[in-house]
């Protein structure tokens, strides 16, 4: 058998090739929408993709499925009653897919979602123990799948609904397998499908029934007041993402990058309504960028911070390193967006041709903000880290609002104040100043290396979390 885990960290994404050697066929799981590395490891094994697995429609991430499909002519399959908007070959409960000594078994694990499906691998098909289980969102390494995030999505499902679901399908379809089966789940830490999903990819169901908190001994009620409680904010895209990954769309060419364009035409775009995008890391940025450009630097969570701040109808030009051009596009691509009408050929003709156009970002260390904060009274403090965050404690005084719900939350701030603000170590924080700057704050900074020096230099904190918007 030919197993690999292609993880994506940028996205705590993992996907799944599985192949017979005897026979040279294989299945691709959950796959994201850069599809390179499925057919070059299948073309380096003499694989054949003949189908592509959804544990469930994702939200985080556009999958690749329809590009897979494209490239090989693999069939499609989802679990039953997803939806879908192209040809299918729907899974049901039970069903074996044999790929030669191989084989696959499907178990219906409703819950993340309806739809939701897990897939039981086997190295051999009369083997007693399976390999291991594909547990897409339904069971995490150290977390189960959110029963919110649908619900959240206004899909008509109610998070206790979905979550009794899910501990039914967790106790009646998962747990059931023996300890030594291995849990390959869909993401990792990071990710906002969970809270405290842990950085191992990989585990075993008897490790999970161990030290898991959602398969300690409980009742459903309980199950669902453990899992929903202290959720990351639902990032803006998500929704856009399900609804794009149930239907037909167009196909990813991961090798094209933007067009290049001058300094001139880059202004025009942005006349007409275009975004400017600096994907430049953050003491580069602050160095100096085009006025108005937002900022999200693209060795993070890339994607998912821009998908925070930015919709996916909004036209992008990207202002920062000409370089990271293609890389840049290709990661929007991967959450769906994908309008990235060119890039800034030249920055240095921004730089020394047009410096009206150049600004800084203001940046306070925790000495310089603790002075301010001594002698001016109207600073708006505010944290964009998560609730699972901040609950540890923020900045006396802070405003909890997530990054995922700033752009929503700007009426709620006083736009002639100054505002500072912080995050965990100075990442998200940029981001959010910059995007606040954008949209006609007038006076606002964010705190470098944020909460973590601010707790560093022994500085007043509160306990447990800060008033939320």
């Amino acid at each position: 058998m030919i197993f690999t885990q292609h993880y994506l960290a940028c996205l705590s994404h993992a996907s799944y090739l599985i192949g017979d050697e005897s026979t040279g066929r294989a299945v691709v799981v959950d796959p994201r929408r850069d599809i390179g590395v499925y057919l070059e490891e299948a073309d380096a094994r003499g694989l054949r993709i003949e189908r592509v697995i959804e544990t469930h429609l994702h939200a985080d991430f556009l999958s690749g499925h329809l590009e897979l499909a494209d490239a090989t002519g693999a069939v499609i399959s989802f679990g039953e009653g997803a939806g879908l908007d192209f040809p299918t070959e729907p899974l049901s409960h039970g069903q074996r897919i044999e790929l030669g000594e191989v084989a696959l078994e499907i178990r219906a694990t409703p819950g993340h979602t309806p739809e939701s499906i897990s897939v039981v691998v086997y190295e051999h098909a009369d083997d007693a123990i399976p390999y291991g289980v594909l547990t897409g969102d339904t069971l995490f390494v150290g977390d189960v799948g959110r029963p919110d995030l649908l619900a959240s999505g206004g899909a008509g499902y109610d998070a206790e609904t979905l979550g009794r679901m899910l501990f039914r399908s967790l106790h009646d379809q998962i747990l059931g397998l023996p300890d030594e089966t291995r849990v390959f789940p869909a993401h990792g830490a990071g990710s906002s499908c969970g809270k405290q999903l842990s950085s191992e990819t990989s585990s075993t169901i008897g490790a999970q029934r161990r030290t898991n908190y959602a398969l300690q001994p409980m009742t459903e009620a309980q199950f669902v007041a453990a899992v929903t409680e202290g959720q990351p904010a639902m990032p803006a895209y998500f929704t856009f993402d399900a609804q794009r990954n149930r239907e037909e769309r167009g196909l990813l060419d991961e090798s094209v990058a933007p067009p290049g364009m001058g300094l001139a035409a880059v202004l025009r775009q942005i006349a007409d309504g275009a975004i400017a995008l600096d994907t430049r890391e953050p003491p580069d940025f602050a160095a100096g960028h085009l006025r108005g450009a937002i900022n999200v630097g693209l060795q993070g969570r890339f994607a998912e911070w821009a998908g925070n701040v930015l919709d996916p109808s909004d036209g992008l030009v990207l202002v920062g390193d000409p370089t990271a051009a293609l890389e840049s596009r290709v990661r929007l691509a991967r959450i769906g967006f994908d309008r990235v009408i060119g890039s800034l050929s030249d920055p240095r003709e921004l730089f020394l041709d047009r410096p009206d156009l150049v600004e800084v970002s203001s940046r306070l260390t925790v000495e310089q903000l603790a002075t301010t904060l001594g002698v001016e009274d109207d600073i708006q403090l505010i944290d964009v880290r998560n609730p699972g965050e901040t609950a540890e404690g923020t900045l006396l005084g802070a405003q909890a609002i997530p990054l995922a719900v700033l752009v929503d939350s700007l009426d709620t701030l006083q736009r002639d104040a100054p505002v500072v603000v912080s995050c965990a170590s100075g990442y998200r924080s940029l981001i959010a100043a910059s995007v606040l700057r954008r949209v006609g704050f007038a006076d606002v900074s964010d705190l470098i290396g944020g909460y973590e020096a601010w707790m560093a230099a022994g500085l007043p904190v509160t306990e447990g979390e800060a008033s939320s918007r």
